[in-house]
């Protein structure tokens, strides 16, 4: 009888198998690249330029492998696209507010 080969000596630290992604792999995560450009377009240009650039970043990190940077990146593209919408909507309600004073008081 013969012994059995030794196992595999284990990978090196910091290695990881873009195949694999640890095992953490899941469905890709919603980029939100819309919510982005039209948070951009129609409410907060600085806050829709920084979602559009993490929402840029999604499908990259996921497609290398970087599952947890794929997630982190799409809940801060969601993140600025949704307070860049309040921030538009808070900027008009001050502006009719403004407007119904000014135009109450003369």
């Amino acid at each position: 009888m013969t012994n059995p080969p030794p196992p595999p000596p284990p990978p090196p630290p910091g290695y990881q198998s873009y195949g694999s992604g640890g095992g953490a792999a899941g469905p890709k995560p919603d980029n939100y690249l819309v919510w982005a450009i039209l948070s951009t377009l129609f409410c907060c240009l600085p806050l829709g330029i920084a979602s559009i650039v993490f929402a840029a970043q999604v499908d990259g990190k996921y497609n290398s492998g970087d599952y947890a940077g794929a997630a982190e990146s799409s809940a801060k593209a969601k993140k600025f696209a949704m307070w860049g919408a309040i921030a538009g909507v808070v900027v008009v309600v001050l502006y009719i507010l403004f407007i119904v004073v000014a135009v109450a008081s003369s």
